[in-house]
């Protein structure tokens, strides 16, 4: 009795606008039967499933909230739901900073539901947060008339869009590539080749953002512990004050280097760089590299009254843990200006 009641296949009512109150809202790009589907005999570029979950990280789902059968899913449906679970505390702190709730779309639901990015999505959202987690192999695309209504919403001034596309583990063809990636992250649920993203990366290249997700880096820890470490922010260009008090984001095994593409660009910045774990070897830090880009910003230009971040999804998880720092920065989001 501890929780409120739940309630699931409903129809979203739009939040009323009212000034001074950011209305939020999550669009996942995947297609949940899609990737719930994938066959898991397969070894690449599919989630885990729920039982793999439970024996590589036993005995953290033994409970049987996770590992009853009746309770739930322990296919890799049930490894998706884990997503949902986790953005719960993230809705909370909006919906207490914004008094809006924050609703969750996907791409394609449970049920079969196709919703396209379009404004039944767009017309009642003042921050909209896009969520990479589909595998390429699920051939999912931003079409023309979605990169249309995503160009009409941000010509709206102050709004926002943070897109989130996740990591891109394994893209060589060489296998010893792939083998010093797999070392490096040290995740054994993630296979060796795990590349998300095609949604995000069409909907970038349309609305004509050079960033590109590239990798799977393990961010270094705080030494003797299993912190993150600080983020290193270039606080000089951070005017909007999208990291006033933040410090750190949250730890996960692999997380995206956000390259930008067009090095000549003055549009982009690069507000906060994130250590890597060098003690074990990546393609990436072998080339010099130390940092990753892990939060991009475009600032509104030309015909683009809105804002325009690139940050991983995770951040806005706790699947893999939180802080005051990370929910610090959930709320800059939400009250920025």
């Amino acid at each position: 009795m501890s929780e409120p009641a739940r309630t699931y296949n409903q129809e979203h009512v739009p939040r009323k606008y009212v000034q001074g109150r950011r209305r939020v809202s999550v669009y996942i790009s995947w297609s949940y039967p899609g990737e719930a589907n994938r066959d898991v005999t397969g070894m690449d570029n599919r989630y885990s499933t729920m039982t793999e979950v439970r024996r590589v990280l036993w005995p953290d789902y033994e409970s049987p909230r996770f590992a009853d059968p009746l309770m739930f899913q322990q296919g890799i449906a049930g490894s998706l739901e884990l997503f949902f679970w986790a953005w719960v505390r993230f809705q909370q702190v909006i919906r207490e900073t914004t008094g809006h709730e924050v609703p969750v779309f996907q791409r394609v639901d449970q049920a079969g539901f196709r919703l396209p990015l379009d404004e039944r999505v767009l017309a009642d959202a003042d921050t909209l947060l896009v969520f990479g987690l589909d595998h390429m192999v699920t051939e999912q695309e931003a079409s023309p008339e979605e990169l249309e209504a995503v160009r009409n919403f941000l010509e709206r001034e102050g709004t926002c869009l943070i897109i989130g596309p996740h990591h891109d583990v394994g893209a060589s063809p060489e296998m010893q590539e792939r083998a010093m990636e797999y070392a490096h992250h040290g995740d054994a649920l993630v296979p060796r080749q795990q590349r998300f993203g095609r949604y995000t990366r069409s909907l970038m290249r349309g609305l004509g953002i050079p960033v590109e997700n590239r990798h799977g880096l393990r961010p270094a820890v705080v030494k003797e512990s299993q912190r993150i470490a600080p983020l290193t922010v270039m606080r000089e260009l951070d005017t909007r004050g999208w990291l006033a008090g933040v410090t750190n984001f949250n730890f996960h095994q692999h997380l995206p280097h956000y390259a930008v593409t067009d090095e000549g660009t003055k549009a982009v910045h690069v507000l906060a760089r994130q250590p890597i774990d060098t003690s074990r070897p990546h393609p990436f830090t072998l080339a010099g590299n130390q940092e990753f880009n892990a939060l991009v910003w475009m600032p509104p230009g030309g015909d683009r009254g809105g804002d325009v971040l690139v940050a991983d999804s995770t951040v806005f998880s706790t699947l893999f843990g939180h802080d005051e720092s990370l929910e610090r920065f959930w709320r800059n989001i939400a009250t920025a200006h």
